[in-house]
């Protein structure tokens, strides 16, 4: 082909409307490896409409990577997420072209469970949580999080409801994948936040409503809504919206408290049982760890249990009060205020109360440097 024949087959190419390869480069300028960490990227920076055509995105090696389109509930898509695996102070490069993605196998799901009490559950590859609602309101419970130890990347919640319900296979017996080991009771549980006023902590009841925003498979958002937190002499309602993502080590929980205004205190907790587990707060981190004995209800040991919860606010105290290790920062009602919680697992992932404790300092100091993105 001649010089001008070639260019005009490259402006016909091009105005057609032909997708050209988007090369994703992430960033790691921090000395933490990053693995299978969510990055999201706008659709209008890689200016891709997922509405008509399909794409394949693939790392450097040619293997295709799992992705999902982020809609925040609305109809189109908004954004594009994916896991990317990053060393420490280094970039790697995906590619994202015209095509027919493989599917991708779900790590995370939300949902509302009627058949079980109204439980409101939720998972990602790396443990499992629930939140108790309307039909459980008889039996005092609160607005913590109850924790669900696992061993695998499957999900099984779906699985431990229909073999609790249906087939009297206790979900708080090991049978292989995990349990539910984990004691709630009327407390914050594993990470939940309440008002801290008056030298009391203002635990809540169950939630009454609920809405799933995305469902999965790599990111699940939901919104619990509790109509009547009381505090003092006040009530309020107060939304709780939270993310889960595959791979990560914690739930990102995003609460905003509608009322009269006025400045308080929020609490995150973390339920300490017998308080002969090891309790670490730091104030200047905003981070609080605890590593616990586990055991099933027959009381047959099983290893040890993990908390962490990450304040990116600026954080007052750290105190316990009630057998409950509190972080608490202050806040105007009407603001949203935005941490993280979540458990761990011995047999999964963290052999030792250290690797615990590292893994929660490390996930603070990730989310204080965010991978950086650039497409071309």
């Amino acid at each position: 082909m001649n010089k001008p024949g070639f260019l005009f087959f490259v402006s016909i190419f091009f105005a057609s409307g032909v997708f050209a390869q988007r090369t994703i480069t992430v960033i790691n300028n921090t000395a933490i490896a990053r693995k299978g960490e969510i990055v999201e990227i706008n659709l209008s920076t890689l200016k891709s409409s997922f509405e008509s055509k399909t794409y394949v995105l693939t790392n450097n090696r040619h293997k295709e990577i799992a992705y999902q389109l982020i809609c925040e509930g609305n109809k189109k898509p908004k954004a594009l997420i994916f896991q990317a695996d990053v060393a420490a102070n280094s970039l790697v490069s995906y590619f994202l072209t015209e095509g027919k993605p493989a599917a991708v196998k779900p790590k995370t799901s939300a949902r509302f469970v009627k058949e079980r009490k109204d439980d409101f559950a939720w998972e990602n590859d790396m443990a499992a949580y629930r939140m108790y609602g309307p039909a459980l309101a008889a039996e005092n419970p609160s607005n913590g999080v109850d924790f669900w130890a696992k061993c695998t990347e499957n999900l099984v919640v779906d699985q431990r409801y229909r073999d609790d319900i249906y087939n009297n296979i206790s979900y708080h017996v090991d049978h292989g994948l995990g349990l539910d080991f984990y004691k709630v009771a009327h407390t914050l549980g594993c990470g939940g936040i309440a008002p801290y006023a008056d030298g009391k902590l203002w635990v809540e009841n169950h939630f009454d409503h609920y809405k799933v925003i995305e469902a999965g498979p790599l990111r699940s958002v939901f919104q619990l809504v509790y109509d009547s937190v009381k505090v003092g002499n006040s009530y309020y309602q107060q939304e709780i919206t939270i993310t889960v993502d595959a791979g990560s080590l914690l739930n990102k929980a995003s609460v905003k408290y509608i009322g009269a205004s006025q400045k308080m205190e929020l609490a995150a907790g973390i339920y300490l049982h017998d308080g002969k587990g090891v309790l670490k707060q730091h104030v200047e981190t905003g981070t609080s760890a605890y590593a616990e004995e586990a055991a099933s209800d027959n009381k047959v040991p099983a290893g040890r249990n993990y908390i962490g919860i990450y304040i990116p606010e600026k954080v007052n105290n750290a105190l316990v009060v009630d057998e409950e290790g509190l972080l608490t920062s202050s806040y105007q009602v009407g603001d949203t205020f935005t941490y993280y919680f979540g458990g761990g697992w011995s047999k999964w992932h963290f052999p030792t109360d250290e690797s615990w404790f590292n893994a929660v300092s490390n996930y603070s100091k990730a989310l204080r440097s965010p991978l950086k993105i650039k497409v071309k």
